[in-house]
Parts: C-alpha cells; structure tokens; sequence
C-alpha cells in the first residue's frame, strides 16, 4: 500500500470513530436535557446581531 493509500484509510476510519461517538452522545438519553436546553443557541445568536428594536426583519 502506498502512503496515499494508508492516509486514506486512517482518515476514513477516524471520521467513522468520530460520527459514531457523536452519534453515541446525541442519541444518548441521559444527554437529552443538556442537547433540549441548546437547540436555540443559532437563533439567540440571529436576534442579538439583528437587534431587538427592527421588528424583526
């Protein structure tokens, strides 16, 4: 196998490692208030940079 060949499958295999534990840890029940209590985060971030005071557009 040549060297391309070898970084190929090591990265491979470290984003299957990776996905799997993400995926472990969202699907996780005893993760599920700490995940349920950040699921807004994205749009508190869109309010704050629009400002409160354009009616929203």
């Amino acid at each position: 196998m040549t060297l391309n060949d070898w970084i190929g499958m090591i990265l491979t295999v470290g984003i299957f490692i990776a996905m799997a534990v993400a995926y472990f840890q969202v699907f996780r029940p005893k993760n599920r208030e700490s995940l349920e209590s950040r699921r807004f985060i994205p749009f508190e971030v869109d309010k704050e940079e629009r400002g409160e005071n354009d009616g929203g557009k």
